[in-house]
């Protein structure tokens, strides 16, 4: 009988919606740790992932803590529940979650670390009118060399299609009249070009953040979403933490390589949807399983 090798992803800004942490806070001791989370890292986890509407929870400075501490509550289920994690990757922010799982960060250092990141890269945004875009379809080189020609930058290689590009406004809008043939394009509600050069600003306080954290080497198989590769030691992931704001996560690689992996598997943590979509796309036949609630934790250990 095949081995299993189930890979476990975290996925990134943009994943959550109004709401979704209700069902993980029924619990009294999950709702009592969010609310020494919210403590931590001064953000009111709880009133966000319940009662916020869609605008609040946009906001950067939010949207990124509420998105690590709904993936930790996951791992913490799943293990609870007797599932092995075995394998570990995140989408932009997800990799905070992802260092976490892995044993690279504490859980506090994590929920430090995305605390700083969002305000450091909210402050970046706000510096010059930025946006980002999803480009569907089309051959990716000439998708980059059109985007390229416009001014923007390419942000997220999704794969299975998919390019998400940033840059600034006035550019995003000549795209959208302007779009390669074969392609369509499809304005995002983000606050700006995140993983493009306008998040330079934002390295220098994640690299003084990161300077506080003692890394430990992850003690289970750990992908970047710089280039897909295989990371061994906690203190290079924490540098390629520091520097994946402004550079693009090639979730594209990763996919590559969780097939190259032989992964007979994929399970996202909440709030999951993303994640699951682009594999259904890029590691076609490979089962999935979205967690969106505590009830879906069962199913993981079903997974084959």
């Amino acid at each position: 009988m095949m081995e299993r090798v189930i890979v476990f992803v975290a996925p990134g800004q943009g994943s959550q919606t109004p709401g979704f942490l209700e069902p993980w806070l029924a619990d009294p001791a999950t709702r009592e740790l969010v609310a020494q989370w919210s403590d931590a890292v001064g953000v009111d986890l709880v009133a966000h992932g319940t009662v916020s509407d869609a605008d609040t929870i946009r906001d950067t400075a939010i949207a990124q803590p509420l998105i690590v501490a709904a993936g930790l509550l996951t791992a913490r289920a799943l293990r609870t529940a007797g599932v092995e994690i075995g394998a570990v990757a995140g989408h932009s922010v997800g990799e905070v979650t992802a260092a976490a799982v892995a044993g690279v960060l504490s859980e506090e250092d994590a929920l430090a670390f995305v605390r700083t990141r969002a305000l450091a890269m909210a402050d970046a945004a706000a510096a010059v009118p930025t946006g980002m875009s999803a480009v569907l379809g089309g051959d990716q080189d000439a998708v980059v060399e059109h985007i390229t020609s416009l001014g923007l930058e390419p942000a997220n290689y999704n794969g299975g299609g998919q390019l998400v590009v940033a840059g600034e406004l006035d550019a995003l809008a000549k795209l959208s009249e302007e779009p390669l043939r074969g392609t369509r394009v499809v304005p995002l509600q983000v606050a700006g070009a995140f993983h493009s050069r306008f998040m330079a600003p934002a390295r220098e306080a994640l690299r003084e953040k990161a300077s506080a954290f003692t890394p430990s080497d992850p003690s289970i198989t750990l992908w970047t979403n710089k280039d897909g590769s295989v990371v061994t030691s906690g203190a290079r992931f924490v540098e390629l933490m520091v520097g994946q704001v402004a550079s693009p996560v090639r979730w594209d690689l990763d996919m590559a390589a969780f097939a190259e992996a032989g992964v007979t598997g994929l399970v996202e943590f909440a709030p999951a949807g993303a994640l699951v979509g682009l594999a259904k796309r890029g590691l076609k036949g490979v089962p999935t399983l979205g967690i969106k609630t505590p009830d879906d934790v069962a199913a993981a250990a079903e997974l084959r």
